[in-house]
């Protein structure tokens, strides 16, 4: 296979009043996967060509199946995470800043800001 799954469609929208073809998961050691370029979230506008717009899921399916061995993809990047499985971690990851990312240059100020503190009360 194309080592990716697919969700969405006419008939199992993955986002409200949205009928596009979205990749769901990305398998690991897959074609998509080793080639790197596909992404968690992408939506897939066409494949070899054909305009995936306004077809059921089992359709898209069968389209992606019969695809052959050389494939081009036609997708648009998510620009934002959405809500569910797209864009899952499963790494153990969370997302946002590490905590010593804030508690380092937080720190280092405070050390600085009692330097000065201690200097300026030798002065007096």
């Amino acid at each position: 296979g194309l080592g990716f799954n697919i969700v969405g469609g006419t008939d199992q929208q993955y986002i409200s009043n949205d009928s596009s073809i979205y990749v769901s998961r990305i398998k690991k050691d897959g074609a998509a996967y080793l080639d790197g370029r596909l992404q968690e979230g992408d939506k897939i506008l066409a494949i070899n060509g054909r305009d995936l717009k306004d077809l059921r899921h089992k359709d898209a399916v069968e389209l992606f199946r019969n695809a052959g061995y050389n494939v081009s993809l036609k997708i648009q990047r998510r620009l934002q995470p959405q809500n569910g499985p797209v864009g899952h971690r499963d790494d153990g990851q969370s997302g946002g800043l590490p905590l010593a990312a804030v508690l380092v240059p937080g720190l280092a100020l405070a050390v600085v800001a009692g330097w000065i503190l201690l200097r300026y009360r030798q002065r007096m």
